[in-house]
């Protein structure tokens, strides 16, 4: 399973593999392999590629491959070789009894001491192992036009005949989910977790009822999760959040213009983003902020004016990013549509790769897009008033760290110096 700026990786590992285990069946699965089955299959060294979610897929490839079969054609959802021939299978339904259909994690599988939280996810600790990352739900009913994390659900969600506009959005109960954190930090001895839902503080009832269980559990956790500056309501909910373990919320700000934003499906109002950061950090809680350069109606002005919200904020931390078109967003049929310049390389929709190669927007090239987006990671993690807050928080060591990280400079092809 790889996204599309992992695929690289993917591949090469899917490849030695193959030169070290000819026998070997491998399936390839995820965002970016479901939103081009036909392409993946013809390019990596795979046998089989999953078009949809994977779960029903797999349970019934394993069987077939279990009976010594080659019965291919009744596996749901699967693309696969057929002599000279690529065959698609008609797709496998959603998982929706998330509680029965998929319960629980094989954790037992996975040495979670080898993995390490984020960088700032641990500021003020003194380690980032072990770590896990847990989805408490699947989807998002949101539209971001730059969002491909609908990508493996729209073919199950076409079987339950939902329209294209509409994203499903399904839930582990609460139980289940504090029932796992629970196991972690029991046999594992995890505190630092991901809530690597794609929008995880949006149903109330959903939300609260985990947090209530953490709380009653007294697990002790370090969490971080996803959520909007439009579906953050009320007080009391933030403060559970923090007694709950969660130290840290991302908030997809994108950018200072409300114009920028509508273009792209991203409707709030400007006084709600420094309303509710204010709210958040009241009780304690750090925020991440994400800002996107480059989007379709971007400017160097409205750029500008992103990196000065950014800086007034001044929150504890920040990821700039370069509007991309990954394949499964509306962004890339817009891209593919129009004839965009795209990256001809999967490693070119990496952010932090010498070929990273950024959408240009109606206004500026891709080079002057990535041109800023690395100017203004210089600037933010360079600011006096950001690194005075640091100190304040998290101490001198931490302050050092991200010295440190600012200082190794990005070498880019596609881009040159200002």
């Amino acid at each position: 399973s790889a996204s599309t700026q992992n695929m690289p990786a993917a591949g090469a590992i899917c490849a030695a593999l193959k030169r070290r285990r000819p026998d070997l069946s491998m399936i390839l699965v995820g965002g970016h392999v479901a939103a081009l089955p036909e392409q993946t299959l013809g390019e990596e060294h795979a046998d089989f590629v999953c078009s949809g979610e994977g779960p029903y897929t797999i349970l019934e490839l394993l069987e077939v491959l279990k009976a010594g079969e080659a019965d291919y054609g009744r596996v749901r959802g699967l693309v696969y070789r057929d002599g000279d021939a690529t065959v698609a299978t008609p797709p496998a339904p959603l998982v929706m009894d998330l509680d029965h259909g998929m319960p629980g994690l094989a954790w037992d599988l996975l040495p979670v001491e080898k993995y390490r939280a984020h960088n700032w996810h641990c500021f003020g600790h003194p380690g980032r192992q072990p770590y896990v990352s847990l989805y408490t739900t699947l989807g998002c009913p949101y539209h971001c036009s730059f969002c491909c994390i609908q990508a493996p659900f729209k073919s199950g969600e076409a079987m339950l005949g939902l329209k294209e506009t509409v994203n499903s959005y399904r839930f582990w109960s609460p139980q289940v989910i504090a029932d796992q954190l629970e196991l972690l930090v029991q046999r594992y001895g995890v505190r630092h977790v991901k809530i690597a839902d794609e929008m995880f503080v949006l149903n109330m009832k959903h939300v609260n009822g985990i947090c209530d269980l953490l709380i009653e559990r007294g697990l002790e956790l370090n969490i971080w999760a996803y959520a909007r500056v439009d579906t953050v309501r009320g007080d009391e909910t933030i403060e559970k959040l923090k007694r709950a373990g969660f130290n840290w919320l991302a908030f997809g700000i994108e950018s200072a213009s409300e114009r920028v934003r509508k273009d792209v499906d991203k409707g709030f109002k400007q006084d709600l983003i420094f309303e509710t950061v204010e709210r958040v950090r009241a009780v304690g809680i750090n925020v991440i902020a994400n800002f996107i350069f480059g989007l379709p109606e971007d400017d160097l002005q409205s750029m500008q004016d992103t990196l000065d919200m950014a800086l007034e904020l001044n929150c504890e931390f920040a990821n700039f990013y370069c509007a991309m078109a990954y394949p499964g967003s509306r962004l890339y049929d817009q891209a593919v549509k129009e004839g965009w310049p795209l990256p001809t390389r999967w490693s070119g929709y990496s952010q932090h790769a010498v070929d990273t190669l950024p959408l240009p927007t109606k206004y500026l090239s891709a080079a002057e897009v990535l041109r800023f987006r690395d100017h203004a990671f210089q600037v933010y993690f360079t600011s006096p008033r950001y690194l005075g807050m640091v100190e304040r928080k998290f101490g001198v060591e931490t302050v050092e760290h991200i010295r440190s990280m600012a200082s190794q400079q990005l070498v880019r092809e596609h881009v040159v110096a200002m």
